[in-house]
């Protein structure tokens, strides 16, 4: 499964909304509704999810689901 669809399924699992809301420009606060508990829980399923560890300081610079997506796709090698 590729990192995008993985990463849409977690976020759409987490903030309980419609897969096809979770779009790589949908903003998670804005759009998405999530709250700064749901993003910890986010990360947290990503760090399993992918068997990696997402920075603290680049927490802040994940704004969209794309961000999250190519995030990840950048550092799982």
């Amino acid at each position: 499964m590729m990192v995008f669809e993985t990463v849409v399924k977690l976020i759409a699992s987490q903030l309980k909304v419609d897969p096809s809301k979770v779009t790589r420009e949908a903003r998670l606060v804005e759009d998405l509704g999530a709250d700064s508990a749901n993003v910890m829980v986010l990360i947290m399923d990503l760090e399993d999810q992918f068997n990696m560890q997402v920075e603290d300081n680049a927490i802040t610079t994940l704004k969209t689901v794309g961000d999250v997506a190519d995030y990840i796709q950048a550092r799982k090698g």
